[in-house]
């Protein structure tokens, strides 16, 4: 007789492997009830089927043990170790961005940049300037674009300021007025609210908190632009050597669906941020155009704030929007405001039914829930910079869970996986 053989497997349960030329009745047939028992001392006692563990006698036949744990409640427990590793890790990896913000933001936001620049810089490197001046030139001309708009802006609201702080102090003074008549606030109270508000911007902790705020915030900001200026340009002119480096940092194995995967979400970013400029353009010149017909003052500001509100999806426009309506009211009155309320309404309906539809397609097929919920989480967690960029974070993500479970919508982009360890 030859030695047993481990354990046949069938369900969740392990049975005893019958010896070759053993004749016992009791577990020639697999498919009886005796070959999903436990064997105990040689003898076959029929049970109910469970999860159990399997141990061995001192002969060293394997056997199951009834643990009397339900396999339900073994599946259940099984998920839930792993979900806990998995939110500790995401813990512990949202506090690690989190300490490192001061670089973190700087770096997503110059991947935004490249997504936008990556076709300008194509183009000039087509033309047979090289990598280093395409890269330069992109960078060199957006920076001058900023400049200038914002110029315009300044512009705008110093030729404007006497005649808009007229209108605003009109304008003050008719909520005043409805504010006494409405809500029943007497001169005394609203002089006691305008007292308290004095007091509090010169008293020394509001002055000295805010000053310092300020000045750390400054800092930050001006050493965050620079990291996202250099960040961009390194992206646009060595990105493809960058990402070769990084993928070589993961196991062989694993390599080509990570570079697959990241090549997917980078075509839907770029598309994104695409649709994104010319759905903020539309915004933007659809509502300067409402107050320029409404000969609002400082329009050229309402312009540019409408362009750069309109990159927070349909609540970054909504809200510059209501700027404006807020302007008109104060400038023009009642109508104007109204008639600046159904061009903001009108823009949007434009936006939403249209343009993203339009312009997005399936490559950035998130629901308009989704959208929401994303942009109100990124708000909670990071602030305005979390709203910027929860939307195409949800985008990105949502391409890769679909290309590693095989759903892809298009066919992959070409691809150049390295092979160097």
């Amino acid at each position: 007789m030859s030695d047993s053989t481990g354990p046949r497997e069938t369900g969740a349960q392990e049975r005893e492997e019958v010896p070759e030329g053993d004749t016992r009745d009791d577990a020639r047939d697999d498919g009886s009830a005796v070959s999903d028992s436990h064997v105990v001392d040689g003898r076959a006692d029929s049970v109910p089927t469970t999860v159990g563990a399997v141990a061995a006698d001192a002969g060293g036949v394997r056997r199951t043990v009834d643990t009397g744990v339900p396999p339900g409640v073994e599946v259940a427990a099984a998920w839930s170790w792993r979900v806990v590793v998995i939110v500790l890790a995401a813990a512990v990896l949202g506090f690690v961005l989190s300490y490192l913000s001061q670089v973190v933001i700087p770096v997503i936001v110059a991947i935004l940049l490249t997504a936008l620049l990556a076709a300008p810089t194509r183009a000039l490197r087509k033309a047979g300037l090289g990598a280093g001046p395409s890269a330069g030139i992109s960078v060199v001309g957006t920076i001058v674009l900023v400049a200038g708009l914002l110029t315009l802006v300044g512009a705008t609201i110093q030729s404007s300021f006497t005649e808009l702080s007229s209108q605003v102090t009109a304008g003050l003074q008719e909520l005043r007025d409805m504010a006494k008549v409405n809500l029943n606030i007497t001169d005394a109270d609203l002089q006691n609210y305008l007292d308290n508000a004095r007091q509090w911007v010169t008293s020394g902790s509001g002055i000295g908190a805010r000053a310092a705020e300020f000045g750390t915030t400054a800092s930050h900001v001006v050493a965050g632009l620079f990291i996202t200026l250099f960040a961009t340009f390194f992206f646009l002119y060595q990105g493809g050597q960058i990402w070769s480096w990084l993928v070589r940092l993961f196991p062989r194995v694993a390599r080509e669906r990570v570079d697959s995967s990241a090549r997917q979400a980078w075509v839907t970013l770029t598309a994104y941020v695409r649709a994104t400029i010319l759905v903020a353009a539309t915004d933007a010149i659809g509502i300067t155009i409402g107050a320029v017909a409404l000969q609002l003052p400082a329009w050229p500001a309402i312009g540019v704030l409408v362009f750069v509100g309109a990159f927070v999806p349909i609540v970054g426009a909504l809200v510059s929007g209501f700027v404006a309506v807020i302007i008109a009211f104060v400038a023009k009155g009642w109508v104007a405001a109204l008639i600046m309320l159904a061009v903001v309404v009108g823009v949007q309906q434009l936006e939403s039914h249209v343009l993203q539809p339009f312009l997005l397609g399936r490559a950035v097929s998130v629901h308009p829930l989704a959208v929401i919920l994303a942009i109100a989480t990124g708000v909670v967690v990071a602030g305005i910079v979390g709203a910027l960029v929860a939307v195409p974070l949800a985008a990105t993500t949502n391409t890769i869970v679909k290309h590693l479970a095989g759903r892809d919508d298009a066919a992959p982009p070409e691809k150049a996986t390295p092979r160097r360890a």
